[in-house]
């Protein structure tokens, strides 16, 4: 157990474990308190698909320019920055839906700035994981980091239901504002070696690099290996379904039969599956841990299913948990890979291209999940929306590099050019990204 848990000693890794817990605490109630205030306001599940949708378009928008900055920035100031302004953006929209000022365009503002400012953290955190501990700790490091996020999760969805119903959906989103506050003092705290593009930065080979350079280093890195972009594009698909039947279509079903609190523990149904995944994902080593992973995300196919099919709350969230066990498995694996892969200075570019793959579909999703429920209805389009899933499993499983691919034991990131990896020498496992 000691050696399960080594990374917690590492001050630098504790921090930003913590640091990530804090704002997934509130985040984990913010989505629940956000489709609530948009209903509340609006009464139309099209208008609540246009303000998610339009967060993920600006999410989706900016993470390439995130990963180009945490990859020459420090990426703790990166992530400090990140979390300073999403507390204000999120904190605007609090004030305004508790002094009852909220209008669909002051939402659909703010969620674009909250889904700008989170584009940034989400490359500079996965990347600055792998510099707080040692190699041989990184599978041990990422279960961790997951399982007190996923922790954290549990309770921010419980608490945010609980919330919502009790209090109003201003009071979710300003504890989610407070969070983003709390975890970038945390973030401020980690102190690591700098990457080898800041420690080369005044070399005469560095000099002059711009954005489109660094972009194009990244996708090289990206399109190198057939594991990574196969993945990324089957995902465009399978998380543009999913966003679409449980970020806007679960939201609609339980406003109008089990409410906000039966749906905040749906929602953390899911992450205590993913914190029981972490717990084994611990302890259990699979040699094609990719393969085990794309098999383990036909689990996300459950809950549409059971929206569809309208089983009580108490099957759906255990639905959702098996889900979340799945997810979990493919989760740690894939960044587990993507650190042993990539080039430390490279990877933040990498993860932004990994996120700009699998979500750039959401917006559209959620936009026209509302219309399209409302044409050929809505138990239709969520059996269409898990066929989705399961097809995209299928054909990730049709890939033979994502059935033959194995984990390292050890060694160094691959070189760069190295070109596409050997089956025989490298792995992955497949992810529902989250964009924060």
């Amino acid at each position: 157990m000691s050696t399960l848990l080594a990374p917690l000693r590492l001050a630098p890794f504790r921090r930003l474990a913590l640091g990530r817990a804090v704002a997934m605490l509130g985040n984990g109630g913010a989505p629940i308190a956000l489709a609530f205030a948009v209903l509340r306001t609006t009464g139309s599940p099209t208008q609540l698909g246009l303000v998610v949708a339009v967060r993920s378009l600006f999410n989706v928008a900016f993470v390439l320019f995130g990963g180009v900055l945490a990859d020459r920035l420090p990426r703790r100031l990166v992530l400090v920055g990140s979390s300073a302004l999403s507390a204000a953006s999120q904190g605007a929209l609090a004030a305004l839906v508790l002094t009852h000022h909220a209008t669909v365009p002051w939402i659909l503002a703010l969620s674009a700035c909250n889904g700008a400012f989170a584009a940034f953290a989400m490359p500079a955190s996965s990347a600055l994981l792998p510099q707080t501990v040692p190699d041989e700790l990184r599978r041990q490091a990422n279960a961790l980091n997951r399982m007190a996020a996923n922790g954290a999760m549990i309770g921010g969805a419980a608490l945010g239901g609980a919330v919502v119903a009790a209090a109003g959906p201003g009071w979710g989103l300003a504890i989610d504002a407070t969070t983003f506050a709390l975890s970038g003092l945390l973030f401020a705290g980690v102190r690591v070696r700098p990457t080898t593009a800041l420690a080369q930065e005044s070399s005469p080979t560095s000099a002059g690099t711009g954005m489109l350079h660094e972009l194009r280093v990244g996708w090289q890195e990206f399109v190198a290996r057939r594991w990574v972009w196969t993945i990324v594009a089957t995902f465009c698909f399978l998380n543009a379904a999913y966003s679409g039947a449980v970020g806007v279509l679960g939201p609609t079903i339980a406003d109008k039969s089990f409410g906000s609190g039966g749906w905040g523990l749906v929602l953390a149904g899911e992450t205590v599956g993913m914190l029981v995944g972490g717990v084994l994902g611990l302890r259990l080593r699979p040699q094609r841990p990719l393969l085990v992973g794309v098999v383990c995300m036909a689990g996300c196919a459950l809950l549409p299913f059971g929206l569809a099919l309208g089983v009580p709350v108490a099957v759906l969230a255990g639905m959702n948990f098996l889900a979340g066990v799945g997810v979990e498995q493919g989760g740690i694996a894939w960044e587990t890979s993507l650190q042993q892969e990539i080039p430390e200075d490279r990877l933040a570019r990498v993860y932004s291209y990994d996120a700009l793959g699998s979500f750039v579909a959401i917006p559209l999703s959620q936009a026209a999940v509302g219309p399209l429920s409302a044409a050929i209805g809505v138990r239709t389009t969520l059996f269409g929306a898990a066929v989705v899933i399961l097809g995209c499993t299928v054909a990730m499983l049709a890939v033979r590099d994502v059935r033959a691919l194995r984990i390292k034991t050890a060694g160094p990131a691959a070189s760069p050019a190295a070109g596409p990896v050997s089956a025989s020498v490298s792995a992955a496992a497949c992810q529902l990204g989250e964009p924060k």
